[in-house]
């Protein structure tokens, strides 16, 4: 878990000096990201699939409004509740993120031996698996 850690700190840390804007926390971007993935998901819905409480994402949801990130819209279905959207610039702020962190993150793969490399590979889907797990057994 230290290494995972450690390796999202290092990516953030360096995307963030690259990319222009203004800084996001973790979970700010968490919630961007699967807004992205699940256009439309409702606050509640975001929050059991982020593992946060709902008045955390609430919280998150007024901030990226403010910041011109995210559009609350109201649910045609039940007029109470509301739906996410991202804005054209966090769904271009996202396309920037994702193409400097696969350019980086590939560029040191590359700079790796190619059995290191094989390594990395084949580990990925036993962490998927292991991801799957956990994410089952979350309250």
């Amino acid at each position: 878990m230290a290494v995972v850690l450690g390796l999202r700190r290092v990516v953030r840390r360096r995307l963030r000096a690259d990319l222009p804007g203004p800084r996001l926390r973790g979970a700010q971007v968490e919630l961007l990201q699967l807004v992205e993935a699940e256009p439309g998901i409702g606050v509640a819905a975001a929050a059991r699939s982020l593992h946060l409480a709902g008045n955390s994402v609430s919280t998150l949801v007024n901030q990226l409004v403010d910041a011109g990130l995210l559009r609350r819209e109201t649910d045609p279905a039940d007029r109470r509740a509301a739906r996410l959207e991202l804005t054209d610039t966090a769904a271009a702020r996202l396309a920037r993120w994702r193409e400097a962190r696969s350019r980086m993150v590939g560029d040191a793969l590359r700079r790796l031996p190619a059995d290191e490399v094989a390594t990395v590979a084949a580990a990925l889907p036993a962490l998927r698996k292991l991801l799957d797990e956990l994410a089952e057994e979350a309250p």
